[in-house]
């Protein structure tokens, strides 16, 4: 859980800091921004006072130029009014004695009106700035500068700070959904499991401990799957044994009488029949006493299936097992090749070492059988999972579809050999030993059996 508490710290973390120092980033930039424009509108202030005073100094010039005479001047008579420019006339009209104005296109030049009764005297000054667009260029740059760049700045800072908040606000609700939907699929998972729905999984797309959480809940989901088909098997097989025992009873009951009232006929017949007689008693006892024989293996098999034999698990050599039972079998066997291969270094299985013996014996006399003359066996140990497994093949006709269907469902078997609960009887040992057997897909063409145990703690680990 560190990994992901810390996740969390950090998305926590950069979910705050980073929009707190983009928006501090943003302030400060516009700050020192509005700091350089704030530069610009004093030094527009400085301009216009500075151009004010000059155009006030240029007009007590002119005008004291104007008052010594020191210049010339253009001379307006009022006789010839009819001829004057418009300016004039306003002047003339406004009765001012004198009046300032600027000329030409930029305002460089100052013009000195005097009135007088006779016309007016225009003097006129050429300066040094164009004082017209000297005063646009002021009005232009305090424009810029104050009012249509403060609305700007603000404008900018207020989308680039809601912009950062939105992008940081939808990331965050990304990796939250993120981080919260695998929570939600677990949640979900677990109410499907918790209503009996043992196949649901959930895909596992991440590493850290959600991932690990998700892959522990698919673990544990097929467990439990295994288990409740375990527990299915083990009470089916309850209401077999309870069969097995009654049918044994009855069917011991039966045999025993059956049996010696056929050996007292052949007694009798020996001293009292005809020869003919004799050998046709005989034979027919023989055939009865055989076939009491095949009755009383079925009640073995079913009293073996119905008995609960005491478990004592210990450290197993899966390898050396399942040797010494193909040794052991070979000979009984001698028409079948046997293909063994061994996994290097298998470790022990916690098993009955009588149990897992019964149940080699069971598979590979069946492969055997199914593999007939010239047939092959192949029996392999492998680890998987944690567990150990112990796989045999064979090279026969292969299971149909009614025999998987019922393949560990105990049944009765009229077969020379077969007694019909083989199988189920290795499952019962290998579940009693806290493993199973599955029908897995055959190397060889025929059927194929694993069966897997839990391997043995070592040592160390210990």
């Amino acid at each position: 859980m560190t990994r992901l508490r810390n996740k969390l710290v950090l998305l926590f973390l950069g979910a705050t800091i980073i929009p707190v120092l983009a928006t501090l980033w943003i302030t400060t930039a516009l700050f020192n921004q509005s700091l350089r424009l704030s530069s610009t509108l004093d030094l527009s202030k400085s301009l216009e006072q500075t151009g004010r005073e000059y155009y006030q100094q240029a007009r007590q010039n002119l005008k004291a130029e104007a008052t010594a005479n020191s210049i010339p001047s253009t001379r307006y008579p009022l006789a010839s009014r009819a001829q004057w420019p418009e300016t004039l006339s306003d002047f003339w009209d406004s009765g001012e004695n004198e009046r300032f104005s600027l000329m030409g296109d930029s305002g460089n030049q100052l013009q000195y009106l005097k009135r007088d009764a006779s016309g007016i005297s225009v003097y006129t000054r050429r300066l040094g700035v164009g004082m017209t667009s000297l005063s646009k260029q002021i009005h232009r740059a305090r424009t810029i500068g104050g009012y249509d760049l403060l609305r700007g700045f603000t404008w900018s800072y207020v989308l680039l700070t809601a912009a950062i908040w939105i992008a940081s606000a939808a990331a965050l609700i990304y990796l939250a959904a993120r981080i919260s939907r695998p929570m939600e699929q677990l949640t979900s998972g677990l109410h499907d499991l918790a209503a009996g729905n043992f196949d649901t999984r959930i895909k596992v797309i991440r590493n850290d401990e959600v991932g690990r959480a998700t892959r522990a809940f698919n673990e544990t989901a097929g467990h439990l799957r295994e288990y409740r088909d375990r527990l299915v098997y083990l009470t089916q097989l309850a209401s077999w044994q309870v069969l097995a025992r009654k049918m044994a009873h009855e069917v011991k009951n039966s045999l025993t009488p059956i049996r010696l009232t056929v050996e007292e006929m052949v007694a009798r017949g020996r001293t009292e029949a005809s020869e003919s007689n004799r050998a046709f008693l005989e034979q027919a006892a023989q055939i009865v006493v055989d076939e009491v024989e095949s009755l009383g293996r079925r009640v073995r098999a079913f009293s073996e299936l119905s008995a609960e034999p005491p478990v004592r698990p210990a450290n197993l050599d899966i390898n050396a097992v399942l040797e010494d039972r193909i040794a052991f079998l070979k000979s009984a066997h001698p028409e079948v090749n046997y293909i063994v291969r061994l996994a290097e270094n298998t470790p022990s299985a916690m098993a009955d070492e009588d149990l897992v013996k019964s149940i080699l014996v069971n598979l590979l006399e069946n492969a055997a059988e199914a593999a007939g003359s010239g047939g092959q066996i192949l029996a392999s140990t492998r680890v998987e999972e944690g567990r150990v497994a112990i796989e045999v093949h064979d090279s026969g006709p292969g299971l149909s579809e009614q025999a998987r269907s019922s393949l560990f469902q105990p049944t009765i078997s009229f077969k020379k050999k077969g007694m019909g609960v083989g199988l189920s009887i290795a499952r019962k040992s290998a579940l009693l030993s806290g493993g199973d057997i599955h029908l897995i897909v055959g190397e060889l063409g025929g059927a194929a059996f694993r069966v897997v145990l839990p391997q043995a703690q070592s040592k160390h680990a210990a």
